[in-house]
């Protein structure tokens, strides 16, 4: 009787032990995994922000993971974006430069977002930012971290100056004239200003192209107008600073070294992303200050930063996943704490209606400048084939700054490279 007992009992164990196996197969087969690529541009800890956030995700999701993919910056992640693409292993989601919007189009491989939100959330968005994510009246993408240009000034160098350090320049006149107060020493104890001249430095000359006048490109990213008399105008600007004016160090300045350089007081002033704003407030030992650029003619900014990118073929349950997930990086209250956490702006108008981002830019009024700017920012420089427009602009700059180039040399010949190869999209 005792052996028979034994047996049922192992076969009821047996039995138990498959159903639970079976049971759990089925759950690994409900999970939807997604792959989210994102760059870091800035300083501070952003790749653990967005780890927090998915981890927020996952816990309101169980059924629902998200492979977060540091890609390191705008242009790697691109790389290995579209190298997974190419593998026939494309990611479901990417942040990428909102400026890639005609690459990924050229090449087919994103989804047009109009018909997957209804029109009152995408209105929710600030039409500065969706000057970059749309075209025409398709949506191609949801606008993420997001910025402009701005200046931040060291108010303790303006005091031991003796300027104001409630009232930032608001001319390119003044700026010359405080850039003149704040230089110690040649530069050698300390520059009045420095605007990066590496990385991004077709986005700089960009703020000073629409200060004096206009964009640098048509919004059909077909053209470009490097060579217009304002853009000649801002160039030569650009160059004074440092050779006529020397109020800023000659030749290359590195996008990341910038800020480092204003934390440390190397510089009293500096052009920079408001997605530095966090860190500079984090780690400045002095008090600062946060204001519009100056205006030549008028004030100037482009906008900057990155867009989410929901790519094709794709399963269709993973692509309600990542439908799912873009909605909730883009929730109010999340889009406003990624805003007091980095310092992007933020990119929804409801987000500014939270409490706590009432009670934020209440207590630190400079979150706001950036956002107040954007009446008078327009679009990054976005055309077809951009990687290879943006280097020849780059180059050309760059060339300019260091001597390579006159403006006029320089300027005409991006102009007429830019045009060769925008020439087979031309109508």
């Amino acid at each position: 009787m005792k052996v028979k007992l034994l047996a049922l009992f192992s076969v009821l164990l047996a039995v138990f032990t498959l159903a639970a196996c079976s049971s759990d197969v089925g759950s690994e087969e409900e999970t939807t995994e997604i792959d989210f690529y994102f760059p870091v541009a800035v300083g501070g800890d952003v790749a653990n922000m967005v780890d927090d956030m998915v981890a927020d995700f996952e816990g309101e999701n169980p059924d629902i993971k998200v492979n977060a993919l540091y890609g390191g910056s705008y242009s790697e992640t691109m790389t290995q974006v579209m190298a997974a693409v190419q593998g026939g292993n494309p990611p479901e989601l990417a942040v990428l430069f909102s400026i890639d919007l005609f690459t990924l189009l050229e090449n087919d491989v994103i989804e047009e977002m109009t018909p997957l939100f209804d029109e009152a959330y995408l209105d929710d968005f600030y039409d500065a930012f969706m000057a970059n994510s749309k075209v025409g009246d398709k949506v191609w993408s949801l606008p993420f971290q997001r910025s402009t240009i701005v200046l931040y000034y060291n108010k303790d160098a303006f005091a031991e100056a003796g300027l104001d350090p409630e009232a930032p320049p608001e001319t390119w006149e003044e700026l010359v004239d405080y850039g003149k107060k704040l230089t110690v020493n040649g530069g050698q104890d300390q520059w009045g200003l420095e605007i990066p001249s590496t990385g991004y430095q077709y986005w700089m000359f960009q703020a000073l192209a629409l200060q004096t006048e206009d964009n640098i490109m048509s919004e059909d990213g077909k053209e470009t107008y490097f060579d217009a008399p304002y853009a000649k105008e801002s160039m030569e600007y650009w160059l004074d600073l440092s050779q006529e004016h020397k109020i800023m160090p000659e030749g290359t300045i590195e996008w990341a070294t910038v800020p480092s350089d204003f934390l440390s007081e190397r510089t009293a002033m500096m052009y920079h992303t408001t997605g530095n704003l966090t860190n500079v407030k984090d780690n400045a030992e002095f008090d600062f200050g946060v204001s519009f650029l100056p205006a030549n003619n008028q004030y100037g900014s482009p906008t900057g930063g990155g867009n989410i990118y929901l790519f094709k073929d794709v399963p269709e349950k993973n692509k309600e996943a990542a439908i799912k997930f873009m909605k909730f990086l883009t929730e109010p209250e999340r889009v406003a704490q990624w805003s007091i956490d980095t310092g992007y702006i933020a990119t929804r108008k409801s987000a500014y209606e939270t409490d706590k981002l009432k009670q934020y830019v209440e207590e630190f009024p400079p979150a706001l400048v950036a956002r107040e700017q954007l009446e008078h920012a327009d679009s990054e420089l976005a055309t077809y084939q951009s990687g290879e427009v943006q280097k020849i602009f780059n180059d050309a700059i760059q060339s300019i700054l260091t001597g390579g180039s006159t403006v006029e040399e320089g300027l005409a010949k991006a102009q007429k490279e830019a045009e060769e190869v925008l020439e087979p999209f031309q109508e």
